[in-house]
C-alpha cells in the first residue's frame, strides 16, 4: 500500500475515535418516542415518583403523593448488615432500603485493593440511591419507602455451603401485614425482592409496587490518562424494545413520560449500574424530574393488585447492583447488557467480546485470550493481506522504474501519469490494493478498542510482568516503544513514497503513532503490536517470494 494513504488512514482512525468520544459526550440526543396512550396507572410529575390511578369502575380513590428520595443520613442503630461472597451491604430499617452496597471483588484502585466500589449510598453526593416501597389505594395503609420495618436480627451473612441468603423484614399496620424479603444468591449481582402482603382487614386492599434511583449525570471532568471520564454516566430507560441514555440535561429538556412492558430503568457509570427491573409481563408508568443540574430522578410504578380479605399476594421485582456482568446481566433481563456501551460499533464489539470471552475460558489469561484473538482475525483476513502484500511487493520492485518515469516525465504530469499506469497495467499492480485489509480491520480495530474501555471483565485485568491493567496505558510506555519498532520495520518493507519529504513524514510516522498509542488501554497497544509483528512477518515473506531486494 502506498504509505501515504497508511498516513492519511491512521489519521482518519485517531480522528474517529476522538470524533466517537464526543457524539457519547455531547451529541444530541433524540426526544423519547411518543407512547399511545392506554388504560394504566399515570406517575404525575411532582416533587415526589408515583401516584396512582386505577380505571376499573369499581377502583377506590387514587393513592397518595409518595415523597421523593430521603437524603437524610440513615440511623445507624436502625441498619442490618448484610454480607455475602461478592457483597457488604446495609439495610435500612427506616423504609427497608439498600443504603450502602459495597462491592467486594471490585477494588476503586489496583494500587489500593482494600478500598472497594461503593454502588449505593444515600448519602454519598456522587453515587446512586436506590429506594421502593408500596403503594396503596388513598386512605389505605402501605409501606412506602419511609415505612418502619422490624427484622427478627441485626446481621445476615451467606453460609459457606449456602447459594443464596434471605433477608426477611416486618411492617404491620391495623391489620395489613407486610413481609419484605430480599434474596441474594452467591456469585450474583442480580436481587430478588419481594412483598407478601396477608390483608386481615376485613375489605379489599389495592396496591402496586415501585421503585425509584437517583442518580448523578452533571458534566464529567475529562482526563487523558482516566478512561472513567470517558464513559457516560445517568439514566437509561429500556422499554422492551429500544434503549435510551439521559443526562440531566436531557431529563430537564424531555421528561421521561412513557409506559412499557418487558423493560426496566438504570443508572450507569463506566463498568457499574443499578438497575430496577419489574416482572416482564406488567405494564410499567415511568417518570423522571431534576431537581438540579446535576441530579436524576427516574421512577416506575406498576399495575394496582386488589388483596381480598384474608388473602395474600405477592409483588415481586429484581435489582441488578453491580459490574456490567454481560452473562449475568442477559440472564437477568432481556436488554440489559445494552448497558455495556459499545456506540456505533456494538454489531462487531459484541461478538468480538464473545469470541473474547471464550478465548479467556481456555486462556484464563485476557492477554493472551487478545493475542489469539488478533492472530485468529489475521487468519481471517490472511487472502486479502495476502493478496495486498503482493502488490505491495511488486510496488516495492518497480520502485526504480516508478523513479526513472518521474524524472522523464517531471514536467508533464498528464503523460507521467500515462506511463505509471501502463507499467501497473503490464506488471499486474494494483495500486490500491493495499489499502483494503486496513480498511476492513479499521472497524475491528474501533469495535476493540470499546471492548477494552467498556468491558468489566477486563477492568484491571493482569497480563505479565509490568502490564497489570490491560484495560489502563502501558505505566512504562514499553508496548508503543515495542509498536514504533515494528511500525518502522514495516515501512522499510514497503515501497518508499517518491516524494521526498513524504519519505521522511513516514520515517517519522511510526514516533508519531507511538506517542497516541502512549495512552491508550495496554490490550489495544498489544493487539496492534502483534497485528504488526505478524504483518511484518508475512510481508518479509511475500518480499523473499517475488524476489524483492531487502
Amino acid at each position: 500500500m502506498d504509505n501515504r494513504v497508511l498516513m492519511w488512514l491512521a489519521v482518519a482512525m485517531i480522528w474517529l475515535l476522538v470524533y466517537q468520544a464526543w457524539q457519547r459526550d455531547y451529541a444530541p440526543r433524540p426526544a423519547p418516542a411518543a407512547v399511545e396512550t392506554v388504560e394504566t396507572p399515570q406517575i404525575p410529575v411532582t416533587d415526589a415518583p408515583p401516584q396512582l390511578t386505577d380505571n376499573r369502575a369499581d377502583a377506590p380513590p387514587p393513592a397518595p403523593t409518595v415523597a421523593g428520595i430521603t437524603d437524610t443520613a440513615p440511623d445507624h442503630s436502625r441498619l442490618l448488615t448484610v454480607k455475602t461472597d461478592v457483597y457488604d451491604l446495609a439495610i435500612d430499617l427506616n423504609g427497608g432500603n439498600l443504603v450502602d452496597v459495597v462491592l467486594l471483588d471490585y477494588p476503586i484502585a489496583k494500587e489500593v485493593p482494600d478500598v472497594k466500589v461503593e454502588l449505593l449510598n444515600v448519602e454519598a453526593q456522587n453515587t446512586t440511591a436506590l429506594q421502593t416501597g408500596l403503594l396503596a389505594a388513598q386512605g389505605l395503609p402501605s409501606p412506602t419507602h419511609d415505612a418502619q420495618y422490624s427484622a427478627t436480627r441485626n446481621e445476615y451473612e451467606l453460609g459457606a455451603g449456602d447459594d443464596q441468603l434471605q433477608v426477611t423484614l416486618r411492617w404491620s399496620q391495623g391489620d395489613i401485614e407486610v413481609d419484605k424479603i430480599y434474596t441474594f444468591y452467591r456469585g450474583r449481582y442480580n436481587i430478588l425482592l419481594e412483598y407478601n402482603v396477608r390483608n386481615l382487614s376485613g375489605a379489599a386492599w389495592s396496591g402496586a409496587q415501585y421503585a425509584q434511583l437517583k442518580g448523578v449525570g452533571g458534566p464529567v471532568k475529562r482526563s487523558m490518562t482516566d478512561v472513567d471520564s470517558y464513559s457516560f454516566r445517568g439514566a437509561v430507560v429500556y422499554d422492551g424494545e429500544s434503549y435510551e441514555k439521559y443526562d440531566t440535561k436531557d431529563l430537564t429538556k424531555n421528561p421521561i413520560d412513557t409506559q412499557a412492558t418487558g423493560g426496566w430503568i438504570a443508572n450507569i457509570q463506566h463498568h457499574f449500574l443499578a438497575a430496577a427491573v419489574p416482572p416482564a409481563e406488567e405494564l410499567i408508568s415511568y417518570k423522571s424530574r431534576t431537581p438540579d443540574e446535576r441530579t436524576m430522578l427516574i421512577s416506575g410504578v406498576g399495575p394496582l393488585y386488589s388483596v381480598a380479605n384474608g388473602a395474600e399476594h405477592v409483588f415481586a421485582q429484581q435489582f441488578f447492583v453491580g459490574p456490567k456482568l454481560q452473562n449475568q446481566m442477559e440472564e437477568t433481563a432481556p436488554g440489559l447488557r445494552l448497558s455495556v456501551d459499545y456506540g456505533m460499533l456494538t454489531i462487531i464489539a459484541q461478538p468480538m467480546f464473545w469470541l473474547l470471552d471464550t478465548i479467556h475460558s481456555y486462556t484464563g489469561n485476557w492477554g493472551w485470550a487478545i493475542i489469539l484473538l488478533t492472530i485468529l482475525i489475521k487468519l481471517l483476513f490472511y487472502p486479502l493481506a495476502q493478496k495486498a502484500g503482493r502488490s505491495s511487493a511488486k510496488m516495492r520492485a518497480v520502485a526504480p522504474r516508478l523513479k526513472s518515469i518521474q524524472e522523464r516525465y517531471k514536467d508533464d504530469k498528464q503523460a507521467q501519469s500515462k506511463a505509471m499506469m501502463e507499467l501497473y497495467k503490464k506488471e499486474k499492480i494494483n495500486p490500491a490494493s493495499g489499502c483494503l485489509p486496513l480498511l476492513i480491520q479499521m472497524p475491528v480495530f474501533l469495535a476493540l478498542y470499546w471492548v477494552l474501555i467498556e468491558s468489566v471483565e477486563l477492568r484491571q485485568a493482569p497480563f505479565m510482568w509490568w502490564i497489570q491493567d490491560l484495560s489502563s496505558r502501558d505505566p512504562y510506555f514499553v508496548l508503543p516503544v515495542i509498536m514504533a519498532g515494528a511500525m518502522y520495520v514495516q515501512t522499510k518493507l514497503n515501497p518508499a513514497p517518491p516524494d521526498p519529504t513524504m519519505a521522511k513524514v513516514m520515517t517519522f510516522m511510526p514516533i508519531v503513532m507511538s506517542i497516541f498509542f502512549m495512552f491508550f488501554p495496554a490490550g489495544l497497544v498489544l493487539y496492534w503490536v502483534v497485528n504488526t509483528v505478524l504483518s511484518v512477518a508475512q510481508q518479509w515473506r511475500i518480499n523473499k517470494v517475488v524476489g524483492v531486494t531487502q
